[in-house]
């Protein structure tokens, strides 16, 4: 066991979502790299001093290449806007540091595609921030489908909704402009990431994508014009040849965490809903006629990673842990070099699916994922 000295740079939600997981993922998973808390970095000098009394960490600052150039640092979590992933993610491995980045890997496709080849050029553990996956209940889902247990894969659906800006007069803020903010950018890579973890890759899809409040009050009392999307979906077909659905929206009216699948297959089918993220939902079709339906899964000490947070089955984990499990991966692939799903190249594959998305949108066609 030994300590590694961590660099976040992004105070936020994120930024504190990471801190606590990096403090905790030692005493939750015994792993052999301890983190140390080592520099945080935000926007100010002063608030920089405040996050790192906050959050535990020993400096801080308000320029990340400080956090970068630092020898103290020798790992570091990118939890700051996607227009700046792309410079800090190169700086760091310039410097030979592994690097965590949050979703979406880089503010489009070309940031993603630089990304993953200075990655792979530097030989530095990488990974793309993509929680929701891991719950207990969709690494079990993972392993269901992977067994066979549902048979081959027909159809998929999959959504990730929620109704944040559903209020027309919600203020316009840093989400309501530019592309890389809105639902395609901010929400809709999750679920993608999700869809190709449960159904495969994707061959092709067909995209609608709508700005609904085309502007919204400023701050000083004016209207601000939106200059990126509330809601989108597709079609698609996926390389194996199962259909599939994606719909994201951020004015969803009564959606909080609408991250939630459905998948049908030749001997059964899988639901899943975050909103009741520790339960997850099996029909399986050999059951006897008077006694087929779906079959309420609660997550336990049996499923994947559940164990280690708690011994109770049906007790449940939460958000957090999401990210906990997160930072024991990217220990693990620190620790042993290994590439560890999703590393930069699979963040890459969803943005890839993303400007596939806005080409379908602006062309009004199908678009294979090859062309792009």
């Amino acid at each position: 066991m030994r300590n590694l000295g961590i660099g976040i740079v992004g105070g936020g939600y994120m930024g504190k979502a990471h801190a606590v997981a990096l403090q905790a993922v030692g005493a939750v998973f015994d792993t052999a790299l301890r983190p140390v808390c080592e520099m945080i970095c935000t926007t100010t000098e002063e608030g920089a001093k405040e996050k790192a009394r906050a959050l535990g960490f020993r400096r801080s600052t308000a320029d990340w290449r400080t956090l970068v150039e630092d020898p103290s640092v020798e790992a570091i979590v990118i939890a700051s806007p996607q227009a700046f992933h792309r410079d800090i993610a190169l700086a760091a491995f310039e410097h030979g540091k592994p690097v965590f980045c949050e979703k979406p890997l880089g503010a489009g496709l070309e940031d993603s595609r630089v990304m993953v080849a200075a990655a792979e050029h530097s030989g530095c553990a990488n990974m793309t921030g993509f929680n929701y996956i891991r719950t207990p209940a969709s690494q079990l889902a993972r392993q269901i489908i992977a067994s066979g247990e549902i048979g081959v894969v027909t159809y998929f659906r999959g959504e990730h909704t929620e109704d944040f800006l559903a209020d027309p007069e919600a203020p316009a803020s840093w989400r309501t402009q530019g592309r890389a903010n809105g639902t395609m950018g901010d929400l809709a890579p999750h679920m993608i990431n999700g869809a190709l973890a449960l159904a495969g890759p994707i061959e092709s899809l067909m995209a609608d994508i709508e700005t609904v409040h085309g502007s919204r009050p400023g701050s000083d009392g004016t209207s601000q014009a939106v200059t990126n999307d509330d809601h989108g979906q597709f079609l698609c077909r996926f390389e194996n040849g199962a259909m599939g659905m994606l719909y994201f929206s951020r004015i969803a009216t009564g959606r909080k965490m609408g991250y939630a699948y459905e998948v049908f297959g030749t001997k059964g089918a899988l639901r899943f809903d975050q909103e009741d993220q520790n339960a997850l939902w099996l029909y399986k079709g050999d059951a006897a006629g008077d006694r087929q339906g779906y079959t309420k899964i609660l997550t336990g000490p049996k499923h994947p990673d559940y164990v280690h947070f708690c011994l109770g089955p049906g007790h449940g984990t939460g958000y957090q842990d999401q990210i906990i499990i997160e930072a024991r991966d990217f220990l693990r692939a620190i620790e042993t070099g290994d590439t560890i799903w999703p590393s930069f190249r699979d963040g890459m594959e969803v943005n890839r699916v993303i400007a596939a998305a806005w080409a379908s949108q602006e062309e009004r066609r199908w678009v294979a994922l090859n062309t792009i």
